[in-house]
């Protein structure tokens, strides 16, 4: 008995001692994760699917609110634009919009789970139906946007360090995969007043460039 006694005070005084000797969980911080990107190419159009975790309101306030997951799709045409698109998807869909600013059509749909390696999809065109497959940019080499959050923070030690008060971490994270000649992550901290970003090697974490302000 006095030997399950001892063994309890022990516990209770090194659980405290080990809680504060864990690292701190910025993933909390966490307001929008581009978690994957799927690719396909028809003689019309190029399409693009993001797999996003965005928080709901998205504001540059340095305050992350919980997320909602859903996938982004963007049409860019290859030649004459139609004057109405449709995309479907295995979940649903419905008609993009046009953005005329970029000259692209978009359409994004709220999902409970992000597609794997491949997704089909219907695409209207026009008076032209696409029966289309997108496939994932990642490899086995890419790091997960976990690990490109790993890297800003610890590149970033003593900026995070000055986004503190009274020892509370007040700032939120942005972590988006990039396909541009391979793959790129875009890592960003903000708290309101100032925002670091960091372009990340997607496969082996390296940091390529930083930019603050």
């Amino acid at each position: 008995m006095k030997k399950r006694t001892l063994c309890t005070l022990f516990m209770a005084g090194i659980v405290p001692l080990l809680a504060a000797c864990a690292p701190y969980d910025y993933t909390r911080h966490l307001s929008e994760v581009r978690s994957d990107l799927f690719l396909a190419q028809s003689e019309a159009f190029t399409l693009t699917l993001a797999c996003v975790s965005r928080e709901y309101p998205y504001a540059d306030d340095g305050i992350a609110c919980p997320m909602t997951d859903y996938v982004e799709i963007s049409l860019v045409p290859t030649g004459d634009v139609p004057q109405k698109a449709e995309v479907y998807t295995p979940n649903g869909g419905g008609e993009a919009s046009f953005d005329a600013v970029s000259g692209e059509y978009r359409y994004s749909e709220g999902v409970d789970a992000f597609p794997q390696e491949q997704i089909a999809l219907t695409v209207v065109w026009g008076e032209a139906r696409h029966e289309i497959v997108a496939t994932s940019v990642k490899s086995e080499k890419t790091v997960s946007p976990q690990d490109a959050l790993s890297v800003l923070v610890h590149e970033e030690r003593e900026a995070l360090g000055r986004m503190e008060r009274e020892n509370v971490f007040c700032g939120e994270f942005r972590i988006r995969l990039l396909r541009r000649d391979k793959n790129y992550y875009y890592a960003a901290v903000l708290n309101g007043e100032t925002c670091i970003a960091l372009l990340l090697d997607a496969d082996t974490g390296e940091v390529l460039a930083r930019r603050e302000g």
